[in-house]
């Protein structure tokens, strides 16, 4: 008991500061900053405060303009704050002169989402994707930042590289970098091996976003027991298991969830874990229906498995989380135009989500709902590869 509350005390105070812009409206800026603060709790802080600022574009100096800077440092003067998370990357200037001003710990979304990636990091495969990336994020923002770090003692944003020596220059992290790499390579050939020896069987994939269910669903459907958690990015690691259904052997493969905003190092790091989706023959988006930005998120993923290439496989559509879907029962007599949030689950079924090429249904994982439906849903999608792939093995179904 001591121990926890310990660990309570011990957490790290953190404010938010968004924009609102002419792309990005009140609503929408809300709505990342709430992920800002679930990513920010995965790491291990607490939000105590959000800024939001209104300007056209995000200032060249400062992100959010002097005045909104200067509110924020009287906030964080008298709360004793320990870190500022800015909701976009910041440029190495913005850094610096931020820094300067509010004399705390700063960090922007890319730096929190690396600093997951390193406390979330289980294998040597993850751990080196993960160090890459962090390593090519601080390269350019070297200047200044010496000072700064030897200031603090590990926390968060600070984990992996940004924890080396004072002395640390740009040649000797460009060696570093140059090392992973090569590293990388050959963790690269082992998988690819790995790979080739899976060659005969079909391959599933289970994508979406962060935080939708993935893990749950795959130790469900193939009675493993992989790590499932309620925070962002609970899974790195792409873990593989032979299923069978009805004498119909196949793989099924968990991999790491999208978000918005994704740091591009991350992307190009993890270039290998996500060969399982650009090699499977079906893709499995697990989308979190009570979620209230689901669409969006929907969105980011077409976005991610785009850029892969992936974005024309056999895709199965499963709405998770139906135990939670929440609406508002609209009143008959009320002439206010119905919204999404006014829709039952019944109404989400008839519009768009179910009349798509590409099979779709609507599960609980927690609560084990249609299971069976899905397992049947994979059976014919991996059936129909089969039997292209073997068309003389037709008997085993």
């Amino acid at each position: 008991m001591r121990e926890h509350i310990n660990k309570v005390i011990t957490k790290e105070t953190v404010v938010l500061v968004g924009l609102i812009t002419k792309e990005q409206n009140q609503e929408k800026a809300n709505e990342y900053l709430e992920e800002l603060d679930f990513l920010v709790e995965t790491a291990g802080g607490t939000t105590i405060k959000r800024f939001l600022q209104h300007l056209i574009h995000s200032d060249s100096r400062t992100f959010v303009g002097s005045g909104k800077l200067n509110e924020i440092k009287n906030f964080i003067t008298s709360s004793n704050v320990d870190i500022v998370v800015f909701d976009d990357e910041l440029s190495p200037s913005q850094l610096r002169n931020i820094e300067r001003i509010l004399e705390c710990r700063i960090l922007d979304r890319n730096n929190l989402i690396l600093d997951i990636f390193a406390k979330r990091a289980r294998t040597a495969h993850s751990k080196t994707q993960v160090e890459l990336a962090q390593y090519q994020y601080l390269l350019p923002r070297l200047t200044g930042m010496w000072t700064h770090l030897e200031r603090q003692k590990g926390g968060i944003g600070l984990r992996g590289p940004g924890e080396s020596e004072i002395e640390t220059d740009r040649r000797i992290i460009r060696d570093r970098i140059s090392l992973l790499k090569k590293k990388l390579l050959q963790i690269d050939k082992q998988k690819t091996t790995q790979r080739k020896s899976r060659v005969g069987l079909v391959r599933v994939a289970l994508v979406g976003y962060t935080n939708v269910g993935k893990s749950t669903i795959m130790n469900l459907l193939s009675k493993s027991n992989i790590f499932a958690e309620n925070k962002l990015f609970a899974t790195l690691d792409t873990t593989v298991r032979k299923m069978v259904i009805d004498n119909l052997p196949f793989l099924i493969s968990d991999t790491v969830g999208f978000i918005r905003k994704l740091p591009h190092s991350l992307v190009e790091s993890f270039k290998s874990t996500l060969d399982e989706v650009r090699e499977a023959d079906i893709l499995v988006h697990i989308v979190d229906i009570s979620h209230p930005d689901f669409e969006d998120h929907i969105n980011v993923v077409k976005e991610t498995l785009t850029g892969l290439g992936a974005i024309d496989k056999p895709i199965i559509v499963v709405f998770n989380k139906i135990d939670a879907y929440t609406f508002v029962v609209k009143e008959s007599d009320d002439l206010t135009p119905k919204t999404k949030n006014n829709y039952s689950l019944d109404d989400m079924k008839k519009t768009w989500m179910a009349k798509t090429i590409n099979p779709s249904m609507f599960i609980s994982a927690t609560q084990k709902q249609n299971i069976v439906q899905l397992k049947d849903v994979l059976y014919q999608e991996v059936k129909k590869i089969h039997s292209q792939r073997y068309p003389y093995n037709n008997y085993l179904y």
